[in-house]
């Protein structure tokens, strides 16, 4: 079969053909009498197998050692490849996300291009300072893709660099609980507190309706966050985790003012007495729990909270009795 022939059964050009040949990897068996290459059966064959190794990424060199070693073994090589190509859909997956951000920044012209790279690059620095200052730097210059600043604050261990991701994403816009929303979701604790932190200071009901999630999150940590974020948004909801961080002693004073602000209504008030009045009987062996549920119903009104105090104020234990007593005066000098 001449090569014109070969090169359309086997989709192959010519002139790859012929550079086949002074490679080395395909020989034809013979030629005409005019000197035209002539290629056997077996030759096609062979030129299907470089087709193919060609297709799972190997090099034109790699084929010839893979088809002419009988001692060639294709593990190691596979390997590699399959390490190669990793890195490579790695970086083109980083590459397509970079500028997905720059793209949803909608730069005007090439220099806010450039500015957007340029805070993208310094979000993911090294220095502290660096991340600091492109966080509070992205909402005057160009305005920073949200999801940067998401994914940037969700890794953020940095206390001064979250707090200023917070308050970028507070002014980021309407997409932000959205995709910390996804933060939720995240098998790593930590992540999810940070998730639930930046809801926090973000308005309107969907930052709500997600920390309300968060409520029931298996961590205690991560509930504690949504519980004190949601008693100063006046969700009553809060309230069994908050009674539930005064009894652990976790964070139990924002734990405290958090309740004494949801006591805004006679039944809410009464609802938050009684769920720290009725956590009493199961700390009588821990004084210190008593004691903090104690000075928790300090802040909360009405009458249920003032019955507890008086009954409080006989307690076995002396410091539960006096804290009490101390309470009581201070509601009758109201």
């Amino acid at each position: 079969m001449l090569i014109g022939e070969v090169s359309r059964r086997s989709g192959v050009s010519a002139r790859m053909l012929r550079h086949y040949e002074s490679l080395g990897l395909v020989r034809p068996s013979d030629r005409t009498g005019s000197g035209y290459r002539e290629y056997s059966a077996e030759d096609i064959r062979r030129i299907f197998h470089i087709e193919s190794l060609r297709s799972l990424g190997l090099s034109l060199r790699e084929i010839g050692r893979a088809l002419d070693d009988p001692g060639f073994t294709p593990a190691a090589l596979v390997g590699d490849l399959v390490r190669q190509t990793r890195e490579r859909i790695a970086a083109e997956t980083e590459l397509l996300t970079r500028l997905r951000r720059i793209d949803a920044a909608d730069p005007a012209d090439w220099q806010d291009v450039l500015q957007v790279v340029a805070l993208l690059q310094a979000l993911g620095s090294q220095s502290a300072a660096a991340r600091q200052r492109a966080a509070l730097s992205s909402v005057d210059v160009v305005p920073a893709p949200v999801e940067a600043l998401v994914e940037a604050a969700l890794g953020e261990t940095d206390p001064h660099v979250a707090g200023a991701l917070r308050w970028a994403l507070a002014r980021s816009g309407d997409s932000g609980p959205a995709l910390l929303a996804e933060g939720l979701a995240s098998p790593v604790a930590a992540v999810r507190a940070r998730a639930v932190q930046c809801l926090a200071v973000m308005p309107g009901g969907e930052a709500t309706t997600h920390l309300r999630e968060a409520l029931t999150d298996p961590d205690a940590g991560v509930r504690g966050h949504a519980a004190l974020a949601l008693g100063t948004r006046g969700v009553a909801e809060a309230v069994p985790v908050l009674v539930d961080m005064i009894v652990a002693g976790r964070n139990d004073t924002d734990a405290a003012d958090a309740l004494s602000t949801l006591a805004n209504g006679t039944a809410t008030a009464d609802r938050i007495a009684a769920g720290l009045v009725g956590r009493l009987p199961h700390t009588t062996a821990d004084a210190p729990a008593r004691g903090r549920l104690t000075q928790a119903l300090a802040g909360i009104p009405g009458t249920t909270a003032a019955r507890a105090l008086v009954e409080l104020s006989h307690d076995e234990d002396r410091a539960v009795a006096l804290t009490a007593a101390y309470l009581l005066e201070l509601r009758a000098g109201r």
